[in-house]
C-alpha cells in the first residue's frame, strides 16, 4: 500500500514507528518497492554516494530530477520525498515553488524536504500553499554545515536546543507535515520533539521519535569514504538467511533467471526488511548507534 498524509499521520497516532530510506536509482528503488518501507527519500546525499561530490552543496536541480525520476519509475507504490538541493529555494518564494513543482511534474514526487528553520518559514508556507507537502530538516543541516563548524553533533549547547525548539514551532506553523532531526543526542531530540504535532523523523537522533531514516548506502555498506556512528550496516545480519535460501534451492540458475533472488538484489531486500523490523520493534537505533 502506498502511504498518503492521512496514513502516515495515523501511524504517528498509533505509535507505530515509520521506516524511511534514501534511494537514488531505478534498481535499488525496485528493491525498496518490494519491501514494506514506508517512505523513500531521494536525498541530495546522492551527490556524495552516487555522483562522487565531497558534500551535498554542488548538487543541482537537474541532477536531483534525474535521480528522482529514476526512483519513481522503480518504486511506483511508495511515498517518495525529494530533497530540494542547495540554491533551489533560498532566494525567493517564487523560486522555491517553481523548483518544488518541477519535482512533482517531472519526477512524480509526493512531497519535498528542505533545510532550515525560521529563515525558511516563508518558503515553506509558499510551497505548502501551492499544494505540495513539505518535510522540514533541523539539527545538522548539511547544506549549511560550514556556517556552524562543519559536520558535528547539534544540541550540546543550550542555545542550540532552544533554537531547535523554536524552529520546530515555526516549521509546524508554516505547514510542514513532518520534520527530520539529524545528529542530535537522543535525550535532546526527545526533549525537542515531545510536544510536536507533526511527524518527527530522526537520523542519528535516537529512538524516541516517530520514525527513522538511514542512507541506503550505509545500510548496505557500499559507500567507501566514511560511515557515521549512527548508521548500521545490515548485510552481516542477513547473510545467513541468504545462504540458507541458496542452499535450499534446487535450481540456482532458474532462481536467478525467473525470480532474480540469487544475488545483490535479494541480499539488499533482506537487509532492508531487517531494518524495517528493527525500527518498528524499537530495536533500532540502540545506544551503540546513537550519539
Amino acid at each position: 500500500m502506498k502511504h498518503n498524509l492521512n496514513t502516515l499521520n495515523a501511524k504517528k497516532r498509533e505509535g507505530v514507528p515509520l521506516a524511511w530510506l534514501t534511494c537514488y536509482d531505478y534498481s535499488f528503488a525496485s528493491v525498496l518497492n518490494s519491501t514494506e518501507i514506508d517512505l523513500i527519500l531521494v536525498g541530495d546525499s546522492g551527490g556524495m554516494v552516487v555522483l562522487g561530490y565531497n558534500d551535498t552543496v554542488p548538487v543541482t536541480m537537474d541532477e536531483m530530477i534525474m535521480l528522482a525520476s529514476s526512483v519513481r519509475r522503480g518504486a511506483p507504490d511508495k511515498f517518495i520525498v525529494d530533497d530540494m538541493p542547495k540554491g533551489s529555494y533560498e532566494a525567493s518564494d517564487e523560486l522555491a515553488i517553481n523548483n518544488a513543482m518541477r519535482f512533482c511534474k517531472e519526477a512524480g514526487c509526493d512531497a519535498i524536504k528542505l533545510e532550515g528553520g525560521l529563515a525558511m518559514a516563508s518558503r515553506i508556507k509558499a510551497i505548502v500553499q501551492s499544494g505540495i507537502p513539505v518535510i522540514g530538516h533541523l539539527g545538522l543541516t548539511p547544506q549549511s554545515a560550514s556556517s556552524f563548524g562543519g559536520y558535528r553533533i547539534i544540541g550540546k549547547k543550550e542555545d542550540e536546543v532552544l533554537k531547535m525548539k523554536s524552529d520546530l514551532v515555526v516549521l509546524e506553523n508554516s505547514g510542514v507535515f513532518g520534520i527530520l532531526i539529524e545528529a542530535v543526542p537522543p535525550n535532546i531530540a526527545k526533549n525537542v520533539a515531545k510536544e510536536a504535532r507533526s511527524i518527527i523523523f530522526g537520523i542519528g537522533a535516537g529512538k524516541h521519535l516517530d520514525g527513522q531514516l538511514l542512507i541506503l548506502h550505509d545500510l548496505l555498506g557500499i559507500f567507501p569514504k566514511f560511515r557515521p556512528k549512527f548508521a548500521k550496516c545490515y548485510i552481516p545480519d542477513v547473510l545467513g538467511a541468504f545462504s540458507d535460501q541458496i542452499e535450499k534451492t534446487d535450481d540456482l540458475v532458474a532462481l536467478g533467471r525467473s525470480e532474480r533472488k540469487d544475488g545483490l538484489a535479494e541480499i539488499s531486500r533482506l537487509a532492508v526488511e531487517k531494518f524495517i523490523l528493527e525500527v518498528r520493534s524499537g530495536q533500532f537505533p540502540t545506544e551503540i548507534f546513537s550519539y
